[in-house]
């Protein structure tokens, strides 16, 4: 290991790439949350077509990243780090550049499920590649950075969306009759074409990224690399495993649900004034990147993964407390909402963070990439309670209803889960 691996600073090469490769990564996942009733709309979809095909659409896009969570996490502890970095933004950039030339239904959700295996790979990578690389005393600052900088992806998503509406209106000047047109024709295309060009232009600041010193010691040793059965054949290892997953649940559930359908619930609620989802998402994402890197400074000062967690759990609770009590609100109140929840729901970096702490070297990537991608495969599930409970109850309760079942299984994840603040991380799985 040379020096430079070992003495990375939070401001390094890697870090920084890191933070732009998540970017990237927010802005292609969050995309079709942002535009999903503009774009259903111009295929032809009715109202109540757009709600039930942008469930459909958005599962298959969770099922492409619990696929490529496991495909991705096991490359990466067997073929290297950077591999996974490099393989991983080929594959959603060129999936995103497809997506913009959709013109059905089916095709946007095969177009969704190829980006999410790609999306899959990229945070779990750069989660474990900084924890490697970054002392263990900055380890939760940098990965906090990482997450801080990456989960801007989603403002820079709404604006750019956002924006082709404005020149589409025709109230922008000097922007010229061609521009006009192609925004009002091809707007919410356009914005899956941009997030295939940043990501290949991504790929000419991986080429400056160097391997793990841990994974390149790691390569002579005579263990099993990447094997993701190894998570269940081992009691103990099987459930820190599933320990690790429950603990990011109540993330995509408010991203998922509350959040990506802010629309259907205003309409219920009684608020008069339109709520843009895009914008909810938008403003959350502002949240949750303060929220994700105050954590993980919050976590150094505590000494404690779980303390940190804990507070931001409550602020969570209290956050959709307040999102259930909006009857004849207006849609300032359901931003400011959506924003906070955002920042209770900060706890994205830290959460994986503490995945890569649990497990080995060996397995250590594969941990890193599956479980968040678990956790965003376990929205399908998510929606599937929710929209089985409507017949018995209504949206709304059957919505908090679900709420109250995520939280329970996340805080007793949390209470059971062991501490990794400080843990070293040069060790193996047997």
């Amino acid at each position: 290991m040379t020096q430079q691996q070992k003495k990375a600073g939070l401001f390094s090469i890697p870090v920084i790439v890191a933070a732009l490769g998540y970017f990237v990564d927010i802005y292609d996942l969050l995309l079709f949350s942002i535009i999903r009733v503009k774009s259903l709309r111009s295929l032809g979809l009715t109202d109540a077509m757009i709600d039930t095909e942008g469930k459909f659409i958005i599962s298959i896009q969770m099922y492409g990243l619990l696929l490529g969570g496991i495909l991705w996490g096991m490359m990466g502890d067997k073929k290297g780090r950077l591999s996974v970095l490099f393989g991983s933004i080929v594959l959603y950039s060129l999936a995103n550049i497809a997506n913009g030339f959709v013109v059905n239904v089916n095709q946007y959700a095969l177009a969704r499920f190829i980006a999410g295996v790609g999306l899959a790979g990229e945070l779990g990578a750069g989660i474990t590649l900084v924890s490697e690389l970054v002392s263990k005393e900055a380890r939760g600052k940098a990965t906090s950075i990482v997450a801080g900088v990456g989960l801007l992806g989603a403002v820079a998503a709404y604006f750019v969306a956002h924006s082709f509406e404005w020149m589409a209106a025709g109230d922008a000047s000097g922007i010229g009759w061609a521009a006009r047109v192609m925004a009002q024709h091809y707007d919410w295309r356009i914005c899956y074409f941009i997030g295939g060009a940043l990501g290949l232009m991504l790929l000419l600041l991986r080429v400056s990224v160097f391997e793990s010193g841990m994974y390149q010691n790691m390569q002579h040793a005579h263990v099993q690399k990447g094997n993701f059965l190894m998570f269940f054949n081992n009691s103990k290892r099987f459930k820190r495993y599933m320990l690790a997953i429950c603990v990011g649940l109540p993330t995509w559930y408010v991203i998922g649900v509350l959040i990506t359908f802010s629309k259907e619930f205003a309409e219920r609620f009684g608020i008069k004034d339109p709520v843009d989802p895009g914008k909810g998402v938008m403003l959350a994402y502002v949240a949750i990147s303060v929220g994700d890197l105050l954590i993980g400074f919050m976590s150094h000062w505590l000494r404690s993964r779980k303390k940190a967690l804990y507070i931001f759990y409550a602020c969570t609770v209290v956050s959709i407390v307040l999102f259930f009590m909006q009857q004849g609100g207006t849609a300032t109140t359901m931003y400011a909402i959506c924003m906070f929840m955002g920042f209770a729901t900060g706890f994205w970096a830290l959460f994986v963070t503490m995945a890569a702490e649990h497990f080995g070297t060996n397995l250590r990537a594969t941990a890193a990439t599956t479980i968040p991608n678990m956790v965003r495969g376990s929205l399908p599930l998510i929606l599937l309670l929710f929209t089985g409970l409507q017949p018995s109850f209504s949206y709304i309760n059957a919505a908090a209803i679900t709420g109250v079942v995520v939280m329970a299984i996340s805080i007793t994840a949390v209470i059971l889960t062991e501490e990794t603040f400080g843990k070293d991380l040069n060790f193996m799985e047997e």
